[in-house]
């Protein structure tokens, strides 16, 4: 009986970008949806992040748990139809391949920009995205609060939308690779992938939400592996330890705020007590994730994203297995072995 009184835990959700790899988050908020156990309340979203933070707020508005998983489910299977031809194949073990015609136009983009390449600015995200979100009823009524990131190119500072501010200019601004896309003009400013400033933001969950709980939902492995050697293995590490680095600073400034505020003997201000109460917690893909190609980001294929949307639902089963009973009283991950490296 005492269980009916009982509150579920609600957690509040960082979501990063990674592309096409963000078919894993896909499946981890499934999960998550389908498991019924947690609530949530505010979703911090970047890139790929973002585009499934406002598809699981847009159904969850239309019709529940229920309609967060379509929605997520047409938006993925919308992508995966929108390429112009097969880019990629798997076979019997799910290794995949990807098609030399993306190859090719990959190597365009080393020589030629976007404005050259596609002067028309045709993105078919556009029309995915305002087909299938109502912005105008998003900003008024979504269930959760969203934080939307994007980073202005000009200056290069994190501009954090919030629900209220929602359209689609600023949801493709968060995915606006610059090296793929024109950047996207927001009140005569020009903005590209939230990735470079954050990916994704944690600070408006601390800030704004009441929430004591942030679960982290990773595509990037915390080390990368071994030393790269060719000229393309370079240039890929680079721009992942670059679409990395501010999350990395901002969870290390997080440990280092907390060290620091265990040290002194005066009572806990607001500031130290809410750093004090966050409880973190981290869902990431296994190892098949990390051996996959870099270029595999920008692979739509729904064979390929199904293969992730089941990793991802595979690791949310065993993470809720293991720390379900956790959720509103412990954190679930060592946040200084993890981030602390360097203090």
């Amino acid at each position: 009986m005492a269980r009916l009184f009982q509150r579920n835990p609600q957690l509040n959700l960082a979501l990063q970008g990674g592309g096409a790899h963000g078919a894993f988050t896909w499946g981890v908020l499934d999960y998550l949806l389908e498991d019924g156990y947690c609530e949530f309340e505010g979703i911090s979203g970047t890139s790929a992040g973002a585009m499934n933070a406002v598809a699981m707020a847009h159904g969850w508005m239309e019709q529940g748990r229920e309609g967060a998983r379509q929605a997520l489910q047409n938006f993925w299977h919308a992508v995966a139809s929108s390429a112009p031809f097969q880019l990629a194949s798997q076979n019997d073990n799910d290794q995949l391949t990807v098609s030399p015609a993306l190859n090719f136009v990959m190597g365009l983009t080393h020589y030629f920009s976007p404005y050259q390449l596609n002067p028309m600015d045709h993105n078919p995200l556009r029309k995915i995205v305002e087909s299938q979100f109502d912005f105008a009823r998003l900003s008024q009524c979504s269930p959760f609060k969203l934080f939307i990131a994007a980073t202005n190119a000009n200056t290069g500072h994190l501009r954090l939308f919030h629900r209220h501010e929602l359209t689609a200019d600023a949801l493709l601004a968060s995915a606006c690779l610059p090296t793929l896309h024109h950047s996207i003009e927001i009140e005569g400013e020009p903005y590209w992938d939230g990735g470079y400033s954050a990916n994704p933001a944690i600070f408006p969950l601390f800030y704004e939400c009441k929430s004591d709980d942030i679960l982290l939902i990773l595509l990037s492995p915390m080390r990368l592996g071994e030393l790269p050697r060719s000229a393309q293995e370079i240039k890929n590490r680079a721009m992942e330890i670059a679409f990395n680095s501010a999350f990395l600073r901002e969870m290390r400034m997080i440990v280092q705020a907390r060290d620091f505020a265990g040290l002194s003997w005066l009572p806990y201000g607001r500031l130290e007590r809410n750093l004090a109460r966050i409880r973190f917690h981290m869902i990431d893909p296994d190892e098949r994730m990390f051996a996959l190609p870099t270029e595999s980001k920008l692979v739509a294929y729904l064979p390929f994203f199904e293969m992730l949307r089941d990793m991802g639902r595979v690791q949310a089963a065993l993470w809720m297995d293991s720390h379900r009973q956790q959720l509103g009283k412990d954190s679930t991950i060592d946040l200084k072995a993890l981030f602390g490296q360097g203090l």
